[in-house]
Parts: C-alpha cells; structure tokens; sequence
C-alpha cells in the first residue's frame, strides 16, 4: 500500500477542466518531485491531495483511506503538511511564533522548535524578528519549517528554490534532504536539474495529466521525452 495514491482525479476551477485523469502514487520516506510547464496542474494537484480543491472525479488515499471530499482540516490533521508557494506566514508576528502556532498542542513546542533552528540557523539568528521584515529567503525557510514540525508523514511543498539566490537555495535543499529522514516529500519546482537532483521519481505533467514517469536517476533536460514536455 502507498502512502499516497491519486487515482483517476479530475480537478476544475469553475469550469476549467484542469486535472484531467491524475494517476500517481508515493511511497513511504521518498521525495517525488511534480514537473512540467507552468499552468499544466502541478499545483492544483498539491491542492487536490490537501482539499483545497478538492477534485470532481476520482480518488484521493492518504495511508490507505479515502480523503477525497474530507475537509482540508480533516487532511491536514492526518499529517500532511503544506509549504505553499505563496509563503502564507504571520508578518506580524515573530520568527518564533510563526513556528509555535504551526506545532500541535499535543507536540513538544521546544524541541519542534530546536529542530527547526538545527536546521536553519539563520532563523535562530532572527528569533524575535517580525516574519513580515524577513529576506525573501528568510521567509522561505521559516514557510518551509512552518510545514516541517507536528510530525507530518508526508509534506507538499511548492516552489521552494522560486525567487531565492543561488546560496539559499544550497540551504532550503539541505533543509528537505534532511526532512525526508523523517517526512516522505512531494514537491513541485520548476528548477529541473534541481528537481532531479533531490527527488528519487518525478511525475511529468502536460495538459493536466501524467505523461511520463519514473526514476530521476539519470534523467536530463535534454532526454527526447522529457524536452518536448519542458520547452515553451
């Protein structure tokens, strides 16, 4: 059974048929990366997995049960986490409250915490500082331990490497290979080699379906099958 199967779902907005016919499934403790165009339904696939738009037609199974339909509480409170493009944090609040209102009261807030700074120095560093006058990389580090505490099996991230400089970049890609000692990732990036470099499979999406799919040992821009997918 896999920790995460999609199977035959169909996603609009309004009218806009953008899912048509998702397949895929993700196994315990690895990272698969989504790949493709922009505007083929690698997001709205992660927003179909949490509810978020929750999909007209198929089937969503988080460890072995039917999600589909459920809120996006319900889903979430299951274990799955949520590094949205967008960043989504408290501007007004500090560093170490963005992180304390995303653990569970149930959890150990220090040591969340404490793993969270291991992980990303910088935010130790930036502790009591408003979120809100935070670098851009900043911001994606806090977004991505936001997601990363609570003890989630499983964490959808989007974009992470979008926007930030090439030595941030290096630190948000130790961030998640670390995180997937613990958490099995899916992640959407447009950064292809970057793609390939961390995930162990990729899903290649045209057009709101799977079209290519498997191993990312090996795999390269310049492969025929993947090239007419990617080029504009």
């Amino acid at each position: 059974m896999s920790l995460l199967e999609l199977t035959d779902v169909h996603t609009y907005y309004g009218e806009s048929h953008i899912l048509q016919g998702v397949d895929l499934a993700v196994e315990e403790s690895e990272i698969v990366a989504l790949i493709g165009r922009n505007g083929v339904g690698k997001t709205t696939t992660l927003r179909s997995i949490l509810q978020l738009t929750p999909p007209r037609e198929g089937t969503v199974r988080f460890k072995g049960e039917d999600v589909t339909g459920d809120s996006t509480h319900d889903v979430a409170g299951r274990g799955i986490g949520w590094v949205p493009e967008e960043r989504r944090m408290f501007g007004y609040l500090t560093v170490e409250e963005n992180v304390r209102v995303a653990v569970p009261p149930e959890a150990d807030f220090e040591a969340e915490r404490e793993y969270v700074f291991d992980l990303f120095p910088d935010l130790e560093r930036f502790r009591e500082k408003e979120a809100r006058n935070l670098s851009g990389g900043q911001q994606q580090m806090l977004a991505i331990a936001r997601g990363m505490v609570g003890n989630n099996d499983l964490l959808l991230v989007d974009e992470p490497s979008e926007g930030l400089a090439p030595l941030i970049v290096e630190q948000v890609v130790d961030a998640l290979r670390e995180a997937s000692a613990e958490t099995t990732l899916v992640l959407v990036e447009q950064n292809f080699p970057l793609a390939m470099d961390l995930a162990d499979r990729f899903y290649l999406l045209d057009h709101g379906t799977v079209v290519e799919s498997g191993a990312t040992d090996g795999v390269t821009a310049d492969d025929d099958r993947i090239r007419r997918y990617l080029s504009a």
